[in-house]
């Protein structure tokens, strides 16, 4: 299957406006980056879609619901080139590289159908980018190393591949020589990374590297976590450089032995309780975000009672939760023992409640400290406040610090923030 690099390469003297539509995570907002550099390169220039002659859409497909949204935005598109307003339709990424035939078949009036990005292990790359100017993502691996049995990534991605240390670290360099205050790096499992290359966890290593060469940056971000892969070393490196915030998104999915073990995650739930332990006793202001998967196929009221039971005893600074999607091509679509949609989204929500009563704990918790606080945009309509992040919210994903302000602020600015009130998710705070 082509990529998009092939089809831009092939029309390199039909400079056109292209508009880009990322969906999903901020996995695939770096390959639409790559996709847009490419585009630039090609003498294409990339503008709003109300401005493009052609949309690329760089679909997901990793859920039901991303599924939906992808072919929500396909027909959207469509629609528009019917009505003249675009003149050609590209879709790429994980949809178009699962799908590729279906899609060709279903929407006739697709200009390419191209696959998902492939990451090149030495490349340093120097993206036009879709994130503010002060924060960036950096991808230091590509697809995953393990194999879940509820997880199409491998299958779509193909191999797992980190990229060589000295490319990361050339690229964070760059980076903070343009004035970059935050980096976040991610894969879909960063604590594999040099497996491939290196045959062995070089996750630690690579840290060590990155903040040799961060200046301008304060902020070295890591997501996200596969929890079989953490080791000792990669968590004292995180409590042990300042420049490495003390937060980690650590997927875990389940506590039960008995899901783990149908999950494949090579991880038991004693092994989980003790990298949780490890983690609270090492960083005990450290921030754990995690996420579950409810229903999957067999599992029982008594699962789903140690996973309450777990999320009560744990207490996550922020945890999210999804329903089993029932995947072709994955080892648990054929499983027996599956569970009804209605007792999925029932788990689902009970689960949320409780994390929501833990999360309100611990939001309050932080009224009356001192955080440090980069700000990110000023508040619309609101005057003297701005919208900011501490060490422990990741952009996008987790809450925000509304920061009240006598003096201007910019975006990328470290203030010291008071917290005078807490929402269930966001703060509200006073810069000191």
């Amino acid at each position: 299957m082509k990529t998009t690099k092939d089809y831009i390469n092939e029309r390199k003297n039909e400079g056109r406006n292209v508009g880009v539509i990322n969906l999903g995570c901020a996995r695939n907002l770096v390959d639409s980056q790559t996709i847009m550099t490419n585009l630039k390169r090609n003498g294409h220039k990339i503008t709003s879609l109300d401005q493009s002659d052609i949309a690329i859409v760089n679909t997901c497909s990793f859920i039901d619901d991303a599924k939906q949204e992808s072919i929500d935005t396909i027909v959207e598109l469509l629609d528009k080139k019917k009505k003249g307003e675009l003149k050609k339709v590209i879709v790429a990424g994980c949809l178009a590289q699962r799908y590729h035939k279906e899609l060709a078949a279903e929407f006739k009036d697709i200009d390419a159908i191209v696959g998902a990005q492939k990451l090149d292990s030495h490349a340093i790359p120097s993206q036009v980018s879709m994130t503010p100017k002060h924060f960036a993502y950096v991808k230091i691996s590509e697809s995953c190393y393990n194999h879940c049995s509820f997880c199409i990534i491998p299958k779509l991605k193909g191999k797992f591949v980190s990229r060589t240390i000295e490319s990361v670290v050339q690229e964070v360099k760059q980076l903070d020589e343009k004035g970059v205050s935050e980096i976040n790096l991610i894969g879909q499992d960063i604590t594999a990374y040099g497996m491939d290359l290196y045959k062995e966890l070089k996750l630690a290593d690579l840290l060590k590297e990155v903040v040799k060469v961060c200046h301008n940056i304060q902020w070295v971000r890591l997501l996200y976590a596969f929890p079989a892969h953490v080791t000792d070393d990669l968590i004292d490196v995180i409590a042990r450089e300042e420049k490495i915030c003390n937060y980690i998104d650590i997927p875990l999915q389940h506590i039960s032995d008995h899901i783990l073990e149908s999950m494949n995650r090579n991880i038991t739930t004693q092994g989980t309780y003790d990298l949780m332990n490890k983690f609270r006793a090492k960083i005990p202001q450290g921030s754990l975000r995690t996420a579950f998967i409810l229903g999957l196929p067999g599992e029982t009221e008594k699962d789903f009672e140690e996973l309450i039971d777990f999320v009560n005893e744990v207490k996550f600074e922020k945890a999210g939760a999804f329903v089993y999607s029932h995947e072709e091509g994955t080892e648990a679509f054929a499983m027996a023992g599956q569970v009804s949609d209605e007792v999925k989204r029932e788990r689902m929500n009970e689960l949320m409640r409780v994390q929501q009563q833990v999360s309100k704990e611990k939001q309050e918790s932080m009224i009356g400290r001192t955080l440090r606080v980069m700000i990110d945009e000023m508040q619309k309509g609101e005057e003297n406040t701005y919208i900011g992040r501490s060490e422990f919210d990741a952009p996008d994903v987790d809450g925000v610090v509304y920061v009240h302000s006598r003096d201007p602020l910019a975006a990328g600015n470290f203030v010291d923030v008071k917290i005078v009130d807490a929402y269930e998710y966001d703060l509200v705070g006073e810069v000191m």
